[in-house]
């Protein structure tokens, strides 16, 4: 098995402590929001090999195992991540498998720089994601029942918001939310920034229920966002419960640490809470406008220890163990690869000890036990 060194991003919504503080590392002062482990060409996982993409391309079939390379290709099919927020991250969308390849295939055909601000599709994959909390983790997950999103802005007492709350009223609810969406991303950006003003305010002095919201609006004080916010579900993650944000639904995340996998892919599109480029057509050919119960997952646990967080996407599946002290060896080979991260204790993968926030990534078929006291999340995939 190869130790892996990782790489931390350093963007701006990063917490400055939450990822030092697991790993046992002195804070630098600037954000650190997300430290990836797994073989994306953006930031690859180093090993006394190299990086972990130039490993796999030279024998994709020894280190992933053939049934992978024959599913999902020569390529390792998810990246796991420490996420640790500190501020709100975008309000997002992720395209399906179909929505990613034809709008890839039409960006290339157009001519659209992969690096151009304005890019939506950087690759033809979708981007399945599940986030595991380590901490109290806060987000915004898929719309609630439009009748209590109107309630909500209702309750702020906002004149502006008015014509929004009698939409969110009709008939059929996936053609009220589309409307109201639709409306707050293409009002006169100088009149929305006034009632966000207006409804931050009156979200402070209720508090309650719309304190997260006016907690958004101090991060983003005119973004339309904020009020399409309010049409969301608001989630509290305790840790070990996860979230499994499928294609079409929108979300955030707020606050908080935690161990997030996903499909291998760069595909965003944006709804608000940023500065960045929001395509307001091809953002609605995206967005699934239905009520969704955000679905917080916990873990299913079976005879040998593993507790698996079950979700419908193969490219990743994301388990853990608790190992008490005492507790005997597990056998963890599979005929898949497989990335192994240490978050608490000091378990042993084999014969390498694990740290807080350390990781071994596992070739297909590799012979491997975990032993030792602490808690361990195993990243591999379905094939």
């Amino acid at each position: 098995m190869d130790r892996l060194v990782n790489t931390v991003r350093p963007y701006a919504w990063g917490s400055t402590t939450a990822i030092p503080e697991l790993l046992g590392t002195p804070p630098t002062g600037e954000p650190q929001a997300e430290m990836w482990m797994g073989a994306h060409p953006g930031a690859p996982s180093r090993t006394e090999r190299g990086p972990l993409n130039e490993v796999i391309d030279a024998d994709p079939v020894r280190e992933l195992g053939a049934p992978a390379v024959e599913k999902f290709g020569p390529r390792l099919p998810f990246l796991l991540k420490l996420l640790a927020a500190g501020a709100p991250l975008s309000l997002q969308v992720h395209p399906d498998l179909a929505q990613a390849k034809a709008g890839f295939a039409a960006e290339e055909a157009a001519g659209v720089p992969i690096d151009a601000p304005h890019r939506n599709y950087k690759d033809a994959n979708h981007k399945p994601e599940l986030l595991c909390a380590l901490t109290p983790f806060n987000g915004l997950c898929g719309f609630r029942d439009p009748v209590e999103a109107a309630d909500a802005l209702s309750a702020l007492g906002v004149d502006s918001l008015k014509p929004y709350v009698d939409l969110l009223h009709a008939h059929p609810e996936e053609a009220a939310l589309r409307e109201v969406l639709t409306a707050l991303l293409t009002a006169d950006p100088a009149e929305m920034a006034h009632t966000v003003t207006e409804a931050a305010a009156a979200a402070e002095r209720l508090g309650g229920a719309h304190a997260p919201y006016a907690a958004l609006a101090h991060h983003y004080p005119s973004d339309p966002g904020v009020i399409a916010a309010m049409l969301l579900n608001f989630v509290q993650l305790q840790p070990g419960e996860a979230l499994h944000l499928g294609a079409g639904v929108p979300h955030a995340y707020l606050d908080g640490l935690g161990v997030e996998i996903m499909a291998n892919s760069d595909n965003v599109l944006r709804c608000g809470l940023t500065p960045k480029h929001v395509d307001v057509p091809e953002l609605l050919k995206i967005v699934r406008f239905e009520p969704t119960d955000p679905g917080v997952l916990r873990p299913e646990a079976s005879p040998s220890g593993e507790e698996v967080y079950d979700t419908p996407i193969d490219e990743f599946r994301l388990s853990r163990f608790v190992r008490a002290e005492g507790a005997a060896p597990t056998d963890v080979t599979a005929t898949t690869p497989q990335i192994l991260l240490a978050v608490a204790g000091r378990p042993k993968a084999g014969e390498v000890t694990l740290a807080p926030g350390e990781s071994v990534f596992v070739p297909a078929g590799e012979s491997t036990e975990l032993s030792g006291t602490g808690t361990v999340f195993r990243a591999t995939v379905v094939a």
